[in-house]
């Protein structure tokens, strides 16, 4: 595959905002400056974890140049930018903006929530968006989150025409049995999260877009690698990680972060945030 993502584990970030719910970027690229010092080296940014939909065009282009501008992201790291929106419109301006920047190494390409396109209008979407930026991307297919599922004759049809790469699947997980059948060997399939990761691995998911790696980032990444390798002991701290799924998510991982990194990461914008740790 020539345009490689060297980690078969990221840590998928969240967004801090401030008290009026303003964005914060410096806090966002502290915490990952502080996962990178402790050994993570890949980081999906503005993904479902960094509440992107909640962000407008500009905070997200924001976000993006200070990644650039930051010279402390050490040149080995691989930053993943999210990459979605209700507008392909809007889709396409932000492909544009991240094609230019070199910290970027692949873009993760979500579908439009809520507006329910047609398989043919989603493969359109994702044709201009790959027209308008030639990094590598990763497909995410979230039907319970848009409500859009990517049928399997459309995603190949993807395949062929754009510079795919991966899959992050949160739908149909048994498909990936069917995908690794007809495509090649070094294809990444990401499972979103440690939810069902022994079974995912089991399947054939070979990459890991972790929650909990915010938190335990080391300590997932070698669970997930045991995993890998065909290792099925309990993770002896799968207790700590179901805290983080138990209520609001993003809330507690917000609270948790906060406290242990000394970094104001702020809490989700509302109505999440409303339940507080």
């Amino acid at each position: 595959m020539s345009d490689e993502l060297k980690n078969s584990y990221h840590v998928a970030v969240p967004t801090a905002f401030y008290e009026d719910e303003a964005l914060n970027v410096r806090a966002t690229l502290d915490h990952i400056l502080y996962l990178q010092t402790i050994g993570v080296r890949s980081f999906l940014v503005c993904g479902s974890t960094g509440e992107q939909h909640s962000l407008t065009l500009a905070e997200k282009i924001s976000l993006l140049n200070e990644i650039e501008n930051e010279d402390r992201i050490e040149i080995d790291v691989e930053i993943i930018f999210g990459l979605s929106s209700i507008r392909q419109k809007e889709a396409v301006a932000l492909a544009k903006a991240v094609d230019s920047k070199e910290k970027i190494s692949s873009i993760l390409v979500g579908f439009s929530p809520y507006i329910l396109p047609t398989q043919s209008e989603a493969v359109k979407y994702v044709e201009a968006i790959s027209f308008a930026c030639e990094k590598p991307m990763i497909l995410y297919n979230n039907p319970k989150r848009t409500g859009f599922n990517l049928e399997t004759a459309s995603f190949l049809n993807i395949v062929e025409t754009c510079r795919v790469i991966g899959l992050k699947e949160a739908g149909d997980e048994n498909r990936i049995l069917e995908l690794k059948s007809v495509l090649p060997e070094d294809f990444y399939f990401y499972a979103g999260g440690e939810n069902k990761l022994k079974e995912k691995v089991a399947l054939g998911f070979n990459r890991l877009s972790s929650i909990s790696g915010n938190l335990y980032p080391l300590e997932v990444k070698q669970w997930f690698e045991s995993l890998c390798s065909g290792n099925d002991e309990a993770f002896y701290l799968e207790s700590e990680i179901n805290k983080i799924f138990e209520h609001s998510p993003l809330t507690y991982l917000k609270a948790q972060l906060s406290k242990k990194e000394h970094i104001q990461m702020g809490m989700p914008r509302s109505p999440l945030g409303n339940q507080s740790f």
